[in-house]
């Protein structure tokens, strides 16, 4: 009796329990305007049971009452709520203004104030939240989410709600000291990379079967240390495989045709499908099988790849008589070109936000003369026809750094901060790292010091400060490092800071020097936390170079940012060539900066010019107040350096279809002046010393002259074209290669390097369909 009690008593707990675990489901909106946020997180507190919130703010998830349901997204404060009976749960985000605020460092002290973002912000924050609402639809149909809750022994972990960031399948129970806890993935037979399994399409799934412990790793060895996830698939291939993709005008890899396939319909504007033979006549031999043409409804939308690119919103024509001034930050970092010219030599489609056209632009140097006056750089300007559009006038204002011998330069105190995980094993990554070091280091004199800092899943250091006539000592460190591991970047950045504040030279170079192919994956890793910390760092007074490695997982955007934020500069090396450049010729443009956070600020005259556009310089841009403000962060110019920027300029009286009408003012009227018919525009700049934190300002004013077109304008317009081109813009008004080759052959003069002659070849070569 006793016996048939208490098994009578288990039953009774047994159904209470069963029945506490319910189905909860509801829409999460935003509390601003109630609209429904896509791809919010919901996770169970405490476990790895999560799920993604749909195009319509909807969710669904199996939970047990007495649980906490945590909601979190980006810039949104996360909502935590505990489950009741009541399976609905909807939820109103609040917007977390911690998110959009910005530190702001004086002289004295830290705090935080708002600054209201442009309209340049504002456009990339709005294409930013459009990627991630397509890319949340699509992730809705991957493998990831059909794994969730369907094969026993399998988590999915969602993630934080970070944009770009994707599912994380974990077979329960393996664990990993080097935080790599991805099972080994094998689709009929063959092992694959993670990333082809989470675009796998669930529908052409026969059967999945986990292995874990010693049942994986007896049949697949080491390699399946955290377990083995088996796919069988029923045969079923992608239905438009083979086909040529071309999504906003850019050209889809065949890997990424499922995700092409999967586009949410809400989403589509146009879809053309093109015959064979159409296919092949109007996009060329990459279109053997038939192409199908998609137009999405707020265009541009990129397929994420593992390497990253900033989300670059074109600048477009501004009327004068509403926005007279145009203000930006200088950038000197060339990386942008070099990898776009790795792109096309590999036959590759490029990624349009991987074309910055001031890079391109700039990674050229121009004939401009050296300043012969107590500032650092002289001012050149130059106005012409556009060569592409017969209505427009083309801008050229260029700088001109103070260039001084290698000898002339003050005593260096370098700490090299290499990256030596496991991403960084391939031949164009660690064996090419070292072989372009080593021209730097044949450069340095005695005076000066070098200690070197790497970086895998720990930091360490493996070099103390070094003379730089002990060369054997400091290239001997340098091949003594190998590959492997995971990437605390973060970490590395910490302890090289750390060192070359520890060996700070008064009125000297204290510099890092960090390479890497930018695949940060422990501790401090996110483009925003690299921002942080790079921003505390620069206060230490130690200066940051920023050189990239490789491809495939190429982080663009984090070593943009670290360069950016870092007093710095950003180089792409793909070749010995590249980095004969960045450490050969251009040694001290490349480590000594001669003038510190660099603006422009063009006043156009409204009497003149009707509207303008800024080529380039989209992630540069600043808030026109932010010109005279000195805690206002900007470009840094090194010793040689030049910089260019153009500018398409609609003079008064032409109609133009670039401009659309502008319902007249009620309380505010435009006048005019009329004392400065002979003034086209107004330049002004302004910049620091590089020891000091008060800003100087230049003027510049330019006339209404109209010139024949120098060597150097003809080049830099030959090069904007073309990136205009590769970006598929809106601008360039149909002008086709031959019109750039044609300006480049006009504007090759005696190019002593070749460089020029290689940019001709390059476009020569390319397969892009304009």
């Amino acid at each position: 009796m006793k016996n048939l009690l208490q098994l009578f008593t288990i039953l009774i707990v047994a159904l209470q329990l069963q029945a506490q675990q319910i189905t909860v489901s509801g829409i999460v909106t935003a509390a601003s305007d109630g609209l429904p946020l896509p791809g919010v997180n919901v996770i169970v507190k405490g476990t790895a049971n999560g799920t993604q919130t749909d195009f319509d703010g909807k969710y669904t998830i199996n939970a047990i009452v007495g649980d906490q349901l945590v909601f979190s997204f980006v810039s949104m404060k996360t909502s935590t709520r505990t489950i009741g009976k009541n399976p609905i749960i909807n939820v109103a985000m609040e917007e977390d203004s911690a998110a959009l605020d910005e530190v702001v460092i004086t002289g004295y002290s830290t705090g935080r104030n708002y600054s209201p973002p442009s309209k340049a912000q504002l456009k990339r924050r709005a294409q930013k939240a459009y990627h991630n609402k397509i890319a949340s639809q699509i992730n809705g149909n991957s493998i990831s989410r059909a794994l969730q809750g369907q094969v026993t022994g399998v988590n999915v972990n969602t993630g934080s709600g970070q944009p770009g960031q994707t599912s994380q399948i974990i077979i329960r129970g393996s664990a990993s000291l080097s935080g790599n806890r991805e099972p080994l993935y094998i689709i009929d037979g063959v092992p694959v990379n993670a990333n082809k399994v989470k675009h796998l399409n669930p529908d052409n799934i026969k059967s999945v079967s986990v292995l874990k412990d010693a049942s994986a790793t007896s049949i697949y060895g080491s390699r399946a240390s955290n377990g083995a996830i088996v796919i069988s698939t029923n045969g079923t291939k992608v239905k438009n495989a083979n086909k040529l993709y071309i999504i906003d005008g850019v050209p889809v890899k065949k890997e990424d045709n499922y995700i092409a396939e999967n586009l949410p319909k809400t989403q589509i504007d146009t879809k053309i499908e093109y015959s064979k033979a159409e296919a092949k006549r109007k996009f060329g031999k990459v279109a053997k099988e038939g192409c199908i043409v998609i137009t999405t409804k707020q265009g541009n939308f990129r397929i994420q790849s593992n390497e990253t690119y900033a989300v670059i919103e074109e600048n477009s024509f501004e009327r004068t008589t509403l926005s007279p001034l145009s203000t930006f930050s200088i950038d000197v970092d060339k990386a942008s070109y070099s990898n776009v010219r790795r792109m096309i030599n590999s036959g590759e489609s490029i990624q349009p936000d991987a074309v910055k056209i001031e890079e391109m632009v700039n990674y050229f140097n121009y004939d401009y003369p050296q300043p012969t006056d107590e500032h650092p750089f002289s001012i050149n300007t130059e106005v012409v026809k556009t060569p592409w559009h017969t209505d427009t006038q083309l801008v050229r204002i260029g700088l001109q750094g103070k260039t001084y011998k290698n000898e002339e330069l003050p005593l260096s105190n370098l700490t090299f901060l290499i990256d030596v995980s496991g991403s960084m094993g391939s031949p164009n990554k660690l064996p090419l790292l070292k072989s372009a070091f080593k021209l730097l280091v044949n450069q340095l004199r005695k005076e000066d010091k070098v200690s070197i800092v790497v970086y895998a899943g720990a930091a360490g250091v493996v070099l103390e400060p070094t003379s730089g006539d002990k060369k054997a000592k400091i290239i001997a460190a340098l091949d003594n490092l190998n590959s492997g591991g995971s990437t605390a970047g973060g970490a590395g950045i910490n302890l090289a800071y750390k060192l070359a504040e520890k060996n700070f030279k008064e009125n000297g170079n204290n510099r890092v020097i960090l390479a890497t192919d930018g695949d940060f994956n422990v501790g401090e890793s996110s483009d925003k936390a690299m921002e942080k910390l790079i921003e505390e760092k620069r206060k230490s007074g130690v200066f940051l170079s920023v050189l990239g490695f490789g491809y495939g997982n190429y982080k663009d955007s984090k070593l943009e940012t670290l360069a950016d934020k870092g007093n710095g500069n950003h180089a792409y090396i793909d070749t010995m060539q590249e980095a004969n450049k960045v450490f050969g010729k251009e040694f001290g443009g490349t480590l000594y900066t001669i003038a510190k956070d660099v603006k422009i600020q063009v006043e156009f005259n409204p009497n003149k010019v009707q509207a303008y556009r800024l080529i380039g310089y989209e992630n540069r841009l600043l808030n026109d107040e932010d010109f005279v403000d000195d805690t206002k962060d900007a470009g840094e110019l090194g010793s040689g350096h030049t910089v260019t920027a153009l500018y398409e300029v609609v003079p008064t009286g032409i109609e133009t279809k670039y401009l659309n009408n502008v319902a007249d003012l009620k309380y505010t009227e435009n006048k005019v002046s009329d004392n400065y018919n002979d003034e086209l525009f107004t330049v002004k700049f302004r910049y620091k010393k590089p020891d000091e934190n008060q800003s100087i300002e230049m003027v510049h004013v330019q006339n209404t002259n109209i010139v024949q077109a120098s060597e150097d304008m003809n080049f830099a317009s030959a090069v904007a074209l073309f990136g205009m081109q590769l970006r598929q813009s809106q601008y360039f008004n149909n002008a086709s290669v031959e019109k750039v080759l044609e300006l480049a052959e006009s504007g090759r003069g005696e190019d002593k390097d070749g460089y020029r002659a290689e940019f001709i070849r390059l476009v020569k070569s390319s397969n892009t369909t304009y």
